[in-house]
């Protein structure tokens, strides 16, 4: 029901499905839909993007992936030494890692997203475009 929520293509369809999810768990799990609920104006923010642009907001393990190389080589030198050696181990292995990263999908829109243009469902807004 979850993936129903991020998966919607319009806002309109995330919203009943958060509904429904709220309904159906809040008597089973009321403090992960407390959390929700207090969350629910930021869960839908990325409707008004570039729908391009939700394949890199809306992730599911976003930060897990880009520190697994740092959580591997903690726990393989089992301790890091000092806080100063900790610090730069860290920043490298960041560093070697974003050469793999790939480039963000509809990088062309991003002036239009700074200049504040507005989105709805993935779409430019006709009547302010």
């Amino acid at each position: 029901m979850l993936r129903d929520i991020y998966q919607a293509e319009r806002k309109e369809q995330a919203l009943k499905a958060y509904v429904l999810f709220i309904a159906t768990f809040k008597d089973k799990y009321p403090k992960a839909v407390e959390c929700l609920e207090k969350e629910a104006a930021e869960l839908f923010t990325f409707y008004e993007f570039r729908a391009a642009h939700w394949i890199h907001i809306r992730p599911t393990k976003l930060i897990e992936s880009t520190f697994a190389t740092v959580w591997l080589r903690t726990a393989k030198t089992k301790g890091c030494g000092s806080r100063e050696a900790t610090l730069s181990m860290v920043f490298k292995l960041c560093q070697e890692a974003e050469k793999s990263w790939r480039s963000l999908e509809g990088r062309k829109w991003i002036p239009m997203v700074l200049a504040g243009k507005r989105f709805i469902d993935g779409e430019l807004d006709k009547e302010v475009a």
